[in-house]
């Protein structure tokens, strides 16, 4: 009997710590209702969103202010994925109507990723309510700048309801994207992780003419967001923003690995259970590779030997020996250079497996469009040593830094 009633305190413990985190702010669409949608009444109202866009209650920012008495909601803008998030990476997004609403569902990922003129018509205010990761390679903040853009060119109004970057507002890491790699996954010359909530961003691509056009902009600020924050700090609720982005750990590695994954190279952990959290190989040893990596002694970083079968994608049912990256004290890791110095050490360990003269070179594209240059790939090459790239990749951080404090809408 005592047994029995240790485990149910015991149980109830943890039922108790599991809920006793509280929500601890409010994001753009919270805000919004506290005041009862006063910027969007009396105007028909197009709205960008996915899943993610979530009051903290987790009802569908779709079905609020399609209910809303005041609020004329007539479209629906998918991004990548899909408005109800059933579209894989990189799949093709239909235009559609939305089963539950009856309203049309135009894609921003299909045929065009600019509203046209045609999806526009009729529409005074676009709305933009999808969680980001920080990271300029992924798909969301082109979508939002495109449509800020296209906004501007019609005439419409542009609302961003603010969410926080998973990243924190802190980490800025990357070089600048130069011409003639501008594109949907690096959209606009900013660094590869940026170290702002996509309302800032979108201020300060408004602000600063990367768009061909100034757009009439509003953000509505989210309360009691902290620079420092990371998300788990935040109390909400994780919805995947995109099917290898299933929890909050998931965005803070997406920039360790995300650029050398493009090359289907070696596993990063996407088809596994620790998508963008490893590095493996058949022809790696584990011991080997950990034990270089940690003999760099790189900041907050630990990488641990480990071994696995990947269940899809890269290296699929074969048996694999790589590294899983820790991350042991946050504020020091630098999350983008890891890739980097895996490549660097697979090179010392393997000279014939150095990345760039194994990998698919008809990636090379995507992965310079990634990277935001063709710099890092080519001068890389040469040696396989960071060093040699270290100046590009870490250059423009301090003056973007300083640049973008003129945005912040969180201390």
């Amino acid at each position: 009997m005592k047994k029995g009633l240790t485990i149910l305190l015991i149980l109830c413990a943890v039922f108790v710590n599991i809920n006793a985190q509280k929500i601890t702010i409010k994001t753009g669409i919270e805000v919004l209702k506290e005041q009862k949608f006063k910027i969007l009444e009396g105007k028909r109202v197009g709205l960008i969103t996915n899943p993610t866009g979530v009051d903290n209650s987790m009802k569908s920012t779709i079905d609020i202010l399609n209910e809303a008495p005041n609020v004329n909601l007539v479209a629906l803008f998918a991004p990548e994925h899909g408005v109800r998030g059933d579209a894989h990476a990189g799949d093709h997004v239909d235009n559609v109507t939305d089963p539950k609403t009856g309203l049309p569902v135009y894609s921003l990922h299909g045929k065009t990723r600019v509203p046209t003129p045609e999806m526009l018509e009729g529409i005074d205010v676009l709305v933009y309510d999808i969680q980001d990761i920080g990271c300029r390679s992924f798909t969301y903040i082109s979508t939002m700048g495109l449509a800020m853009q296209a906004a501007a060119e019609q005439g419409i109004e542009f609302v961003v309801l603010d969410r926080p970057n998973p990243l924190g507002g802190i980490k800025v890491e990357g070089g600048l994207v130069e011409d003639g790699f501008i594109s949907f996954v690096s959209q606009f010359k900013i660094p590869y992780v940026y170290g702002l909530t996509c309302g800032e961003l979108a201020l300060l691509l408004n602000g600063e003419n990367m768009l061909k056009k100034q757009c009439k902009l509003q953000v509505v600020k989210m309360k009691s967001w902290k620079r420092k924050m990371r998300y788990e700090e935040t109390g909400l609720q994780w919805i995947p923003s995109s099917p290898h982005i299933p929890q909050p750990i998931s965005a803070i590695f997406y920039p360790v690995s995300g650029i050398l994954g493009e090359l289907s190279y070696m596993s990063i952990g996407v088809g596994y259970t620790i998508p963008f959290q490893m590095f493996a190989a058949e022809w790696i040893k584990a011991e080997d590779l950990a034990a270089n990596l940690n003999n760099l002694h790189l900041p907050g970083l630990y990488f641990r030997p480990m071994y696995l079968k990947p269940f899809y994608s890269v290296g699929q049912g074969k048996q694999l020996e790589g590294v899983q990256v820790h991350i042991m004290d946050y504020e020091k890791a630098r999350l983008s250079e890891i890739q980097f110095y895996v490549m660097q050490e697979v090179a010392s360990l393997y000279p014939d497996k150095a990345v760039f003269e194994n990998a698919n070179d008809k990636r090379f594209r995507m992965f310079d469009q990634v990277a935001g240059s063709d710099y890092v790939r080519l001068n890389f090459a040469k040696r396989n040593k960071f060093a040699d790239i270290s100046g590009f990749w870490d250059d423009a951080v301090a003056p973007f830094r300083q640049l973008s404090k003129k945005y912040y809408l969180y201390k």
